[in-house]
């Protein structure tokens, strides 16, 4: 009863960030057009993304050290602060600030939840815990738009920041009931040195970040400056072979970014390219994104029941990302019915299904005890970083070329298939070799 409880809260508090990661993005041009600080736009994401990188590293090494009851608590109360300070904000500047609170709290809770997972969690579960969290994530982009719809249409958008902290409060409840008696108090790693470096680094790492998704828009000055700084600050944070693939743990976080980063550039896209070349409503365009969604959830509940090994999980999910990258991109072409979107995406969901909860049991069973809290902020800051790379690049390229949509698919089809070169190294290291060290 006491790890129902348990598994309950740790779900519920996955799913308020999922939420109000859509939420925002849905309410944000309501929010800018009545505060009037429409130049900030693009600030009040990628400024929440830096905060998180950062709350992040910071996060991963306290739990290490102290145990995850404190970050995760910490990050909890940052989160609702953060979504208080928004949800009254009186200026765009104020609302910024509230973003960069709840994105640092944010990224706190996810790593925390991490080490939790693993301190109470026998091994067997890892895969049913983590493909409960991938449906966590998954369902918000499901009924997230309609629901945050309504709030915006009768309450304001102010209640969309303004009603997660309740249910922050009730999620939060739940999960300290299910936490009494489990052994998560304590750390269990030791001091590593150069801690306040690090935290600098991921600093710098999140600055570049921003830069580049603001040099996509064709300042390619920016855009330059942000990878020289990702180049310097990047290898400094994720296990050391992590950008040539090294066996073990690097492979995993590679490939956990390059997954992520060719499913989020393609999305990005997908909405655009639906509407502006092939003629769909926005409503049409969503539901295409839909049925990915369905299908990642449905693939992380095969994976949580081990229908398919490891290996499978990651080559056959990298082939079906491929795949529906690969469809996706020959509907921008007129003479091909545009109808083929939809099967299109609930390929590629399903791919990432089975990889991105796969790669979250493999961190934690390449981590050693004292371990999981870095290297589970390793992966995330992987994935965080490699993502807005990927949305960077593509940007630029279909800017480049003149609105190439093309370039888009061309460029994230490359990613997927680099990440099905690289699946074995994990999966050689992970039986293989002996378990790596964390950053």
């Amino acid at each position: 009863m006491t790890r129902r409880a348990l598994t309950a809260g740790l779900v519920a508090m996955v799913s308020l960030v999922a939420f109000e990661y859509v939420a925002v993005a849905i309410a944000m041009p309501v929010v800018a057009r009545e505060l009037g600080g429409i130049e900030l736009y693009g600030l009040a994401f990628s400024g929440a993304m830096a905060a998180g990188v950062v709350g992040t590293v910071v996060g991963g090494r306290w739990a290490d050290l102290r145990g995850p009851l404190a970050p995760l608590w910490t990050g909890a109360a940052a989160f609702i602060g953060g979504l208080v300070m928004a949800g009254l904000a009186p200026s765009m500047e104020v609302l910024i600030a509230g973003r960069l609170v709840q994105g640092f709290g944010g990224a706190l809770v996810n790593v925390a939840l991490y080490v939790v997972v693993a301190r109470v969690y026998p091994e067997e579960l890892h895969p049913k815990i983590f493909s409960l969290f991938a449906t966590a994530w998954v369902v918000p982009s499901m009924v997230g738009p309609a629901i945050v719809g309504v709030i915006v249409d009768t309450a304001g958008w102010r209640w969309v920041f303004l009603l997660v902290p309740f249910l922050t409060v009730a999620g939060g409840l739940v999960l300290l009931r299910g936490l009494a008696g489990q052994p998560v108090t304590g750390g269990q790693g030791t001091p590593a040195p150069g801690l306040l470096a690090k935290v600098g680094w991921a600093a710098l790492a999140a600055l570049a970040a921003g830069l580049m998704q603001y040099g996509s828009s064709g300042q390619v000055v920016l855009l330059i400056a942000g990878l020289v700084l990702l180049a310097v600050a990047l290898p400094r944070l994720l296990p050391a072979g992590t950008l040539k693939a090294a066996r073990g743990l690097p492979a995993v976080v590679g490939l956990r970014g390059l997954a992520t980063g060719a499913l989020f550039a393609t999305e990005v896209i997908i909405p655009l390219m639906l509407v502006e070349e092939r003629g769909l409503s926005p409503l049409m365009a969503g539901i295409a994104l839909t049925g990915g969604a369905v299908t990642w959830s449905f693939a992380s509940w095969l994976q949580g029941r081990e229908v398919f090994s490891q290996i499978t999980n990651l080559r056959l999910g990298s082939v079906m990302l491929a795949v529906g990258i690969l469809l996706m991109g020959v509907v921008t072409f007129a003479a091909v019915p545009v109808a083929l979107a939809y099967p299109s995406w609930i390929v590629a969901g399903f791919g990432m299904g089975l990889i991105y909860p796969t790669l979250s049991v493999l961190t934690l069973e390449l981590s050693d005890p004292g371990e999981e809290g870095v290297n589970s902020s390793a992966l995330q800051v992987g994935e965080s970083v490699f993502s807005v790379v990927a949305v960077a690049v593509t940007s630029a390229l279909f800017t480049a070329v003149g609105s190439g949509y093309w370039a888009v698919f061309a460029a994230a089809l490359v990613m997927a298939l680099a990440g099905l070169a690289i699946a074995p190294r994990a999966m050689r290291a992970a039986v293989l070799v002996p378990r790596a060290v964390g950053v």
